[in-house]
């Protein structure tokens, strides 16, 4: 019996209780849906591709419709949709593989496309929105809002913004925010909010329902050569290649002589020109600066990180610092190299 099946044991009875087994409630991971925490009005999920974020979307959006605990006390009947285009509402959050027509189960909703709205035949609606157009949301009002792909939204603060005047329905107006990690002023904004529960996923922890090619090919490119910097799934993930000391100094080669006895790196992170506020020894070559640490380190995610690597030597210390400047903002970008 997993976490979920635990909860639904001992919290719920009749006929909920034995739906449970057939529910993804009963086999999601626990950030997917984390049993007995008290999550707030406003839930932000952050992970990379392939965590999930795109199934627990439309399976929150299932429950809620259901009136499923523990996302749900009663039915929720108007909620919006809204993502980066309008294609990519229908494409992915409604007739996608993981979208709300695939897990749908029992009274399974009908897309009308020409209403830009899902219809269930219990009376509750979900319309579609693109965060290109936030003054569609102006006069419409929702109990919930699912929003998808935040930090890639055209028009992001205007569109949230808006949404926020309509949810005004119901007794417990709630929202779902699910995005890749991207340091975008309303991302930080939310993730510095107190108000905001933050969940955030790994692309490996959901490799059971993943193809073995789509995980090496994720772990091939973000392979180090040289000094690199990559945002994945919230984390700056650093790597490079060793110096030698003894006619090896050549930053092209894919492996070169050592020359020390002991292979050992020294790895400070400070704000731009500033002074360090973490230093770390490395024995490998690559080391994960994760978005806890960042959090406790500068509050949030800078604008820009400043990266130091020495490789220290036995014989005469730490040698000359090879250093770069990370700027978030066009960190995710794919396959950018530092020069």
């Amino acid at each position: 019996m997993n976490s979920q099946q635990a909860w639904a044991a001992a919290n719920l009875k009749g006929r909920l209780a034995l739906q449970i087994p057939d529910e993804w409630f009963g086999h999601a991971r626990v950030p997917q849906y984390p049993v007995g925490a008290r999550l707030r009005d406003t839930w932000l999920v952050m992970g990379g591709r392939g965590c999930g974020k795109t199934r627990l979307g439309a399976e929150w959006v299932n429950a809620l419709v259901r009136g499923l605990p523990p996302f749900a006390e009663q039915r929720y009947k108007r909620i919006a949709l809204v993502g980066e285009t309008l294609a990519d509402v229908r494409e992915v959050m409604i007739e996608g593989p993981s979208g709300l027509l695939a897990v749908s189960r029992g009274d399974r909703p009908r897309y009308e496309p020409s209403r830009r709205r899902l219809v269930w035949d219990d009376g509750a609606v979900a319309q579609v929105f693109s965060s290109e157009d936030p003054d569609s949301l102006r006069g419409p009002q929702f109990e919930a809002a699912w929003c998808d792909e935040v930090a890639k939204w055209k028009h992001a603060e205007a569109c949230f913004d808006m949404l926020q005047f309509g949810l005004r329905l119901g007794p417990r107006p709630m929202q779902l925010l699910t995005t890749t990690p991207k340091p975008v002023p309303l991302i930080r904004r939310l993730v510095g909010s107190g108000e905001v529960t933050l969940t955030r996923m790994r692309t490996a922890d959901n490799a059971a329902n993943l193809s073995a090619r789509f995980i090496k090919a994720v772990e091939r490119n973000y392979a180090g050569t040289r000094l690199k910097g990559r945002w994945r799934d919230g984390d700056l993930h650093l790597s490079w290649i060793r110096r030698g000391r003894i006619g090896a100094d050549n930053w092209m080669a894919g492996d070169i002589p050592l020359g020390e006895a002991q292979e050992l790196y020294r790895v400070e992170v400070a704000p731009q020109d500033g002074a360090a506020l973490r230093t770390v020894d490395r024995t490998n070559r690559e080391w994960t600066y994760g978005a806890t640490t960042m959090q406790a380190d500068f509050g949030g995610v800078p604008p820009a990180i400043d990266v130091t690597i020495r490789q220290v030597s036995a014989t005469v210390g730490a040698g000359i610092a090879l250093r770069r400047t990370i700027r978030t903002e066009i960190w995710n970008r794919p396959k950018r190299r530092l020069q």
